[in-house]
């Protein structure tokens, strides 16, 4: 498996966000006004019960692994390094490994690489990182749902065993269409509840409303070429909402202005 690794400038970008931006995730987290489907509740029937998560604390120029799908790959960017990724360790300054194969998913073989959990076995141990990021998979929602959550669960076993000192984020599916597929909100629904089982947190892209119909011509290329996959703005766009995401569920030492989204260019 290829991973790629940039490391970023030292300008110093401390994860930090106002008590208000928190409460105002802490808010939208609850209403979600543009979920198209609502996610299973913690403590519904047959639901694994939910393991409160502790605030993410990271050293001051970690050492982080993003693992995901076509998207962590950087397909439709210009440039496959000017994917979301890539982008997120240019901002906070963070010595980031991408690991993004497109097609793959939990059930679902990749283009150059096999399923995430076969992917998952073929990492490196000695990386060490402090932080890993799971993004994906819409690339599972045109398969049987069934053995799906085994699959999830037996993935994140192997993670979690191979870098037992790191905090994992668990980034779920982003539509590649509007509106949101139903197998993607299924999707979303399982990775949610399995991550909240486990004390991890749950990014939802789906939920917290990341992609809009208000903006989603801004974000996603839908040429022949694109194929429904984010642009070199839609990119730096979601590389803007995942590090305010990251700096909502962080320790905070001070107070300091919460991370500018970054404009979309049409």
């Amino acid at each position: 498996m290829l991973h790629a690794r940039t490391r970023t400038r030292r300008t110093a970008w401390p994860i930090v966000v106002l008590a208000a931006a928190v409460a105002a995730v802490c808010i939208l987290t609850i209403w979600r006004p543009w979920q198209t489907t609502s996610a299973p509740s913690a403590g519904a029937a047959g639901a694994p019960a939910v393991v409160a998560p502790a605030a993410l604390a990271l050293p001051a120029t970690p050492r982080v692994l993003v693992f995901g799908d076509s998207w962590t790959y950087g397909s439709a960017a210009t440039d496959p390094t000017l994917g979301y990724a890539y982008v997120l360790g240019e901002k906070l300054d963070w010595d980031v490994v991408v690991a993004g194969v497109r097609g793959s998913g939990y059930l679902k073989p990749g283009l150059d690489g096999g399923t995430f959990g076969e992917r998952i076995a073929e990492l490196d141990p000695q990386l060490h990182p402090d932080l890993v990021i799971v993004q994906g998979s819409i690339n599972d929602r045109k398969l049987d749902a069934a053995g799906y959550r085994d699959a999830v669960t037996a993935a994140w076993d192997r993670l979690a065993a191979t870098y037992p000192d790191a905090r994992i984020v668990i980034l779920g599916p982003a539509p590649q269409v509007l509106p949101v597929e139903a197998a993607t909100a299924r999707i979303d629904g399982d990775l949610r509840e399995l991550a909240g089982a486990r004390g991890w947190w749950y990014l939802s892209p789906v939920a917290d409303g990341w992609i809009t119909p208000a903006d989603y011509l801004d974000v996603i290329d839908t040429s022949d070429i694109g194929n429904d996959h984010p642009s070199t703005a839609g990119h730096a766009y979601l590389a803007s909402r995942l590090a305010e995401a990251l700096a909502a569920i962080s320790a905070t030492t001070d107070a300091a202005a919460a991370p500018t989204i970054a404009p979309l260019v049409p």
